[in-house]
């Protein structure tokens, strides 16, 4: 029936009120985010209209944040985002799993509270102050992600990642330093005026010293 409807002379007028209505329900980036943790409004802090907050009042972001469209963050271990972190689309940020429990518990799992279920995984998750992840990546319960890391797209991550990794791969692993990169682009005369680890800053002066 609407099939027919849209191939006659009102499909013009269909298609157009359909556009239109997508339009309006296009994700966008929704500027400033309260931060139940601390109690504080951070400005400058951008999410997705469609990103799904599991457990809000668990999850810690700091200001200068960018999280991408269709991503997921489940608070329900407790999740820390400090400043300047960038999560790109359609990550999923993980803090729980009944990947156990499920099969441990049986038909009785929905009947015993969360944190008492055998073999069930809550565990937090921590990004450290300006860390890049890419498209499409899983965060799994227990990781920890150190300051100004790079985190390739489709990569799954679990475990603890020094400051300034560059992680890929599934499972990810280490393949690089981001001091590394920085401090090419420092040599080509880039500005870093606003560069975002001082001390840092200071290490490439010595080396260029020495």
């Amino acid at each position: 029936m609407f099939r027919k409807i849209y191939l006659s002379p009102l499909g013009v007028f269909i298609s157009a009120m359909l556009n239109l209505f997508a339009i309006f329900h296009k994700p966008f980036m929704v500027y400033g985010f309260f931060n139940k943790s601390d109690g504080k409004f951070y400005k400058k802090t951008r999410i997705s209209s469609n990103v799904k907050l599991i457990n809000k009042s668990k999850i810690d972001i700091k200001d200068n944040v960018w999280v991408g469209h269709n991503s997921l963050l489940d608070g329900i271990g407790g999740i820390v985002i400090e400043q300047g972190v960038n999560i790109a689309s359609h990550t999923c940020v993980y803090t729980h799993s009944s990947q156990d429990s499920i099969r441990l518990l049986g038909k009785n799992f929905i009947e015993i509270p969360a944190e008492q279920r055998i073999g069930y995984v809550l565990d937090g998750v921590t990004i450290g102050e300006y860390t890049f992840i890419g498209t499409s990546c899983i965060l799994l319960p227990g990781t920890t992600l150190g300051k100004g890391c790079i985190v390739g797209a489709g990569s799954v991550i679990k475990g603890k990642f020094p400051d300034y990794s560059i992680v890929v791969g599934n499972p990810a692993i280490v393949v690089g330093d981001t001091r590394k990169r920085d401090e090419k682009h420092w040599q080509s005369g880039i500005d870093f005026s606003n560069y975002y680890d001082q001390l840092l800053l200071s290490e490439f002066n010595k080396n260029k010293t020495n």
